[in-house]
Protein backbone atom coordinates (compact mmCIF):
# COMPACT_ATOMS: atom_id res chain seq x y z
CA UNK A 1 0.00 0.00 0.00
CA UNK A 2 1.20 3.40 -0.92
CA UNK A 3 1.92 6.57 1.51
CA UNK A 4 -0.60 9.08 2.17
CA UNK A 5 -0.92 11.90 -0.34
CA UNK A 6 1.04 14.95 0.91
CA UNK A 7 -0.77 18.04 1.48
CA UNK A 8 0.20 20.96 -0.87
CA UNK A 9 1.39 23.98 0.60
CA UNK A 10 -0.53 27.33 0.71
CA UNK A 11 1.37 29.25 -1.94
CA UNK A 12 0.96 25.82 -4.41
CA UNK A 13 -2.98 25.79 -4.26
CA UNK A 14 -2.76 29.86 -4.83
CA UNK A 15 -0.59 28.65 -8.15
CA UNK A 16 -2.80 25.91 -8.99
CA UNK A 17 -5.59 27.60 -8.97
CA UNK A 18 -4.39 30.77 -11.23
CA UNK A 19 -4.65 27.73 -13.66
CA UNK A 20 -7.91 26.57 -13.51
CA UNK A 21 -10.22 29.82 -13.67
CA UNK A 22 -13.60 29.42 -11.65
CA UNK A 23 -12.10 27.41 -8.87
CA UNK A 24 -12.01 28.92 -5.43
CA UNK A 25 -10.77 27.65 -2.42
CA UNK A 26 -12.70 27.68 0.61
CA UNK A 27 -10.28 26.31 3.76
CA UNK A 28 -9.28 22.97 2.74
CA UNK A 29 -11.25 22.34 -0.42
CA UNK A 30 -11.79 23.92 -3.63
CA UNK A 31 -15.29 24.43 -5.30
CA UNK A 32 -16.81 25.37 -8.42
CA UNK A 33 -20.36 25.85 -9.59
CA UNK A 34 -21.85 25.28 -13.19
CA UNK A 35 -24.82 26.49 -14.62
CA UNK A 36 -27.03 23.39 -16.08
CA UNK A 37 -30.14 21.99 -16.19
CA UNK A 38 -31.21 19.13 -13.96
CA UNK A 39 -31.24 16.56 -16.34
CA UNK A 40 -28.27 17.82 -18.05
CA UNK A 41 -26.54 17.94 -14.64
CA UNK A 42 -27.30 13.92 -14.03
CA UNK A 43 -25.63 13.13 -17.27
CA UNK A 44 -22.80 15.21 -16.27
CA UNK A 45 -22.88 13.61 -12.94
CA UNK A 46 -22.71 10.32 -14.90
CA UNK A 47 -19.49 11.09 -16.95
CA UNK A 48 -17.51 12.38 -13.73
CA UNK A 49 -18.38 9.67 -11.68
CA UNK A 50 -16.09 7.46 -14.53
CA UNK A 51 -13.51 9.54 -14.56
CA UNK A 52 -13.61 9.02 -10.68
CA UNK A 53 -13.67 5.55 -10.50
CA UNK A 54 -10.87 5.22 -13.20
CA UNK A 55 -8.34 8.03 -11.19
CA UNK A 56 -9.88 6.91 -7.51
CA UNK A 57 -10.57 10.20 -6.40
CA UNK A 58 -13.91 11.94 -6.18
CA UNK A 59 -15.69 15.19 -5.45
CA UNK A 60 -18.63 16.09 -3.89
CA UNK A 61 -21.27 16.70 -5.84
CA UNK A 62 -24.65 19.44 -4.98
CA UNK A 63 -27.05 19.05 -8.09
CA UNK A 64 -29.97 21.31 -8.31
CA UNK A 65 -32.57 22.17 -10.42
CA UNK A 66 -30.55 24.48 -12.30
CA UNK A 67 -26.92 24.31 -10.94
CA UNK A 68 -24.14 21.86 -10.25
CA UNK A 69 -21.64 22.40 -7.37
CA UNK A 70 -18.58 20.55 -7.25
CA UNK A 71 -16.20 20.56 -3.91
CA UNK A 72 -13.26 18.29 -3.90
CA UNK A 73 -10.13 17.48 -0.92
CA UNK A 74 -8.44 14.19 -0.62
CA UNK A 75 -9.89 12.73 2.41
CA UNK A 76 -6.80 10.08 2.92
CA UNK A 77 -4.54 13.04 3.10
CA UNK A 78 -6.89 14.32 6.54
CA UNK A 79 -9.47 16.33 4.44
CA UNK A 80 -6.41 18.68 2.77
CA UNK A 81 -6.06 19.96 -0.64
CA UNK A 82 -3.71 17.74 -2.94
CA UNK A 83 -2.09 17.86 -6.58
CA UNK A 84 -5.16 14.98 -7.10
CA UNK A 85 -7.82 17.25 -6.23
CA UNK A 86 -6.39 19.45 -9.05
CA UNK A 87 -6.07 16.98 -11.82
CA UNK A 88 -9.80 16.26 -10.91
CA UNK A 89 -11.19 19.59 -11.18
CA UNK A 90 -9.02 20.33 -14.52
CA UNK A 91 -11.10 16.96 -16.14
CA UNK A 92 -14.09 18.50 -14.63
CA UNK A 93 -13.66 21.33 -16.08
CA UNK A 94 -13.30 19.72 -19.68
CA UNK A 95 -16.11 17.51 -18.98
CA UNK A 96 -18.37 20.37 -18.32
CA UNK A 97 -17.08 21.68 -21.43
CA UNK A 98 -18.26 18.88 -23.43
CA UNK A 99 -21.78 19.10 -21.90
CA UNK A 100 -21.94 22.89 -22.07
CA UNK A 101 -22.34 23.54 -18.50
CA UNK A 102 -22.14 27.10 -18.24
CA UNK A 103 -19.64 29.03 -15.42
CA UNK A 104 -21.36 30.37 -12.71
Amino acid sequence: MGDAPQPLSDQEITERLEQLPGWERSGDEITRSYGIRYHGGVAMIVHVADVERLIGHHADIDLRWDHLRFGITTHDAGYKLTAADFDLAARIDHIAASHGAQPR
